[in-house]
């Protein structure tokens, strides 16, 4: 699983926290570092609720990213 810098710099726009977001979605620190590092798979649910809190859709954090479709 490849790491999701896409939430690491989402966060960093709001000036937010690992633990912040961790707190916000009601998951440990140490959730929300596994997630960023691609060690942990999410559910959708909780992806549903990382998206809310950074203002971001599924696709701006989760999709897949394809060089071809330019």
């Amino acid at each position: 699983m490849a790491r999701n810098v896409k939430i690491k710099t989402a966060r960093a726009e709001l000036d937010m926290t690992q633990k912040a977001l961790a707190d916000a979605v009601g998951v440990s620190r140490q959730t929300m570092n596994a997630i960023e590092q691609g060690n942990y798979n999410p559910t959708i649910r909780l992806c549903r609720a990382i998206c809310k809190v950074l203002g971001k859709t599924l696709d701006e954090l989760f999709g897949e990213e394809n060089d071809d479709e330019r």
